[in-house]
């Protein structure tokens, strides 16, 4: 295998492993949390290499582990004070215990390739320069088996869980009244993310992990509105960001983990605009819909009600506007998209409703009512 295809298989393993758990913290309005465990899980890498000596050495993902679920403990608990509001609370941590990491890397570990720039930015094109041996044998780079390994336990866990995790998402009350214990899932939950975040770091780097943790299965909720069509396609769009990235990081020479990173809030964007259903443009046409029934209901009941006097098509507008408030050019849209539809018609020079235009007329009534 090429060098080229083991730096996009790496990310494509990477993206789905950092998918699945992201597609559950968007669902719990968690996504900004991904940010802070990626950046807090800092001292806790820092400990275990002070211990051990070895960038190698599992003591590493432990205290990631372990320093990410301080973290969402923290933010709960300043949280549940009531002075503060969740979105300051994660604030208030994050920045504490990454600089406290950024202290302690400066001061016992500034010798080794263990840098901030390297927890940041990660450098995807250095994964098939660190091989992993057995006995004599290349068995490919380092970086694919830990994350394959990740991407197994992520994906292990929300299939035993998946029922557990879906209720306690949705109705935390409900899944504590059944036994599920949602409190015990959670914290699972979140040590996922924090082992994957300090897995993928070295390879990807931090803001990498934030953007394939959460673009993808913002994107997928989009698109969908049932949670395993979601964890798919979040699976799916992580692995397509990944490798269009990478093109583009090597048409344009650039950072490949900045390249992903910066496709995954273009295509976002695409999508938060174009989506079917709850894209800007189906809202506003759903939106201009809406309001276009309405205003044509209005105007039906109003023409229809035996007490409202003939309204010259001449001076529709001026009095429509005195009525309603409606500008000239939306009354002018509307008495001719209501004429098209037969709804109104025009007799002996005044407006008029037709037998469907009564029924709409009707039906307006009845509404409100």
């Amino acid at each position: 295998m090429s060098p080229q295809a083991e730096v996009q298989l790496v990310a494509a393993v990477t993206a789905v492993a950092c998918a699945l758990p992201g597609a559950f913290l968007v669902l719990r309005r968690l996504s900004m949390m991904s940010d802070a465990i990626s950046h807090a899980i800092l001292p806790g890498i820092v400990v275990g290499f002070m211990l051990t000596e070895s960038l190698a050495s599992p003591l590493l993902i432990a205290g990631a582990a372990a320093t990410g679920v301080l973290t969402v403990v923290l933010v709960e608990r300043i949280e549940g004070t009531g002075l503060v509001r969740e979105d300051a609370a994660i604030g208030l941590v994050f920045p504490v215990l990454f600089s406290i990491g950024v202290v302690l890397l400066a001061r016992y570990a500034s010798d080794v390739h263990l840098d901030v720039d390297a927890v940041l930015l990660g450098e995807l094109a250095f994964v098939p320069f660190d091989r992993l041996e057995w006995g004599g044998i290349d068995l490919g780079p380092r970086a694919l088996w830990v994350m394959g390994t990740v991407l197994l336990l992520n994906a292990a866990f929300l299939t035993a869980f998946y029922k557990e995790l879906k209720l306690s998402t949705f109705d935390a009350q409900l899944a504590a009244t059944l036994g599920f214990i949602p409190g015990v899932l959670h914290y699972v939950l979140m040590s996922l993310v924090s082992v994957t975040a300090v897995s993928a770091f070295d390879a990807v780097g931090s803001i990498l992990v934030v953007a394939l943790m959460v673009a993808p299965p913002a994107t997928a909720y989009l698109l969908t509105d049932r949670l395993d069509r979601m964890i798919v396609l979040s699976a799916g769009l992580g692995v397509g960001y990944a490798l269009v990235g990478y093109a583009g990081a090597a048409a344009l020479d650039a950072s490949i983990a900045g390249s992903m990173a910066t496709v995954a809030g273009l295509l976002f964007g695409v999508t938060l605009v174009a989506a079917p259903e709850r894209g800007l443009v189906a809202t506003w046409r759903r939106q201009h819909r809406h309001t276009a029934r309405f205003s044509a209901q209005l105007l039906a009941a109003y023409l229809a009600n035996p007490s409202t006097p003939p309204v010259p098509l001449s001076e529709a507008s001026n009095r429509l506007h005195d009525r309603f408030g409606w500008l000239p050019s939306h009354t002018q849209a509307l008495i001719s998209d209501l004429r098209d539809q037969d709804l109104i018609t025009v007799r002996s020079g005044h407006l008029a409703c037709t037998e469907a235009g009564q029924q709409l007329a009707d039906e307006a009534a009845q509404h409100a009512a």
